[in-house]
């Protein structure tokens, strides 16, 4: 039964973490036609309209109460459906093709930004192993973003802004995975639900206030349907099928299991790109290593460590909050 449920839950994150890479290549040709803020919104309104009509049809209408927890759902839902979406898509147009793998190096980094984030909520300071883990990462993602070009930094300019949105884009969807521990007691379709109903809310008030002002161009219907087959990937695999597939994958496995398949996210983009005839660089190469071995490397450590407080016997109410945090990320 436990070699079954480590399986079903290695192939939902497998899905998820595929989906997630092939999102990046298949967003670059969208944005190409529609604006990222519209083809955000779009995307996830469809998301949510879906899993509303799963959630009444599996749990009912009592399942759609927010429970005194709206302001929660909808600091959470805003930062993982709109700022996770509309800064990634954002950076990664802005960038162009090169947007498009930074975007997805900034996929694998999400473990180490949640360390950072642990780091200033609980103001203790990770151990060394851990911080060199972080340090081993960031110059994995240097050597991808600069592509070992010192003139990028000549140019700092023009890079700044859009690699500054696709982190801040980021970190919502750390934030977001980390707020879900407070819905522990809701079920895992309800939590997605609500959270992408109040996110894909706020974002329908950006783009009509955006768009009332003159400030984005309203997509005609030709414009959608010219992406309406990149939509509906976008849609249904690395929106609705990836969002399940993860939260039941990581719940089946344990956090520091599922993690892991995060590392397929940056190789899937790898192989679709270059298919579509980008030429992969050593640095892009060895930087994506770096970034990989530095999560695992981590992983690792955490392992150790749990195995170490499984020995002694501690009871988990005893192992300080900040360790079983960052045990779980």
């Amino acid at each position: 039964m436990l070699k079954k449920q480590i399986v079903i839950g290695s192939i939902l994150c497998l899905i998820a973490s595929m989906s997630w890479g092939a999102m990046f290549p298949v967003a670059h040709i969208a944005l190409q036609q529609i604006d990222p803020f519209y083809f955000s919104f779009i995307r996830y309104f469809v998301v949510a309209v879906l899993l509303s009509v799963l959630l009444w049809m599996k749990e009912g209408k009592a399942s759609f109460r927010l429970e005194g927890r709206g302001k929660t759902l909808l600091f959470l839902g805003t930062m993982a459906f709109t700022v996770y979406n509309m800064g990634v898509f954002l950076g990664q147009h802005l960038m162009g093709e090169s947007g498009t793998i930074a975007a997805s190096i900034m996929e694998v980094l999400m473990p180490m930004i949640s360390i950072m984030v642990l780091w200033i909520t609980t103001k203790k300071a990770p151990n060394k192993y851990t911080l060199t883990s972080v340090g081993i990462a960031l110059a994995g993602a240097l050597l991808v973003i600069t592509n070992g070009k010192l003139a990028f930094f000549m140019m700092a300019g023009q890079h700044l802004v859009p690699l500054l949105l696709v982190f801040v884009g980021v970190l919502g969807w750390v934030v977001y995975s980390m707020g879900g521990s407070r819905f522990r007691d809701w079920s895992i379709l309800r939590y997605s639900t609500l959270t992408c109903l109040l996110g894909s809310a706020v974002s329908f008030v950006i783009v009509a206030l955006a768009s009332a002002f003159h400030l984005l161009p309203v997509p005609t219907l030709d414009t959608i349907l010219s992406i309406k087959y990149e939509m509906s990937f976008m849609i249904l695999l690395p929106g609705l099928a990836a969002l399940l597939c993860w939260n039941s994958g990581i719940k089946l496995l344990s956090p520091i299991n599922g993690i892991l398949f995060i590392n397929f996210v940056p190789i899937t983009t790898f192989v679709i790109m270059a298919f579509q005839g980008y030429q992969i660089s050593s640095y892009e190469f060895f930087g994506t290593l770096l970034i990989i071995f530095a999560l695992i490397r981590n992983n690792a450590y955490q392992r150790k460590t749990l195995r170490v407080h499984d020995k002694k016997a501690v009871p988990a109410a005893n192992i300080p909050k900040e360790e079983r945090m960052r045990a779980a990320q």
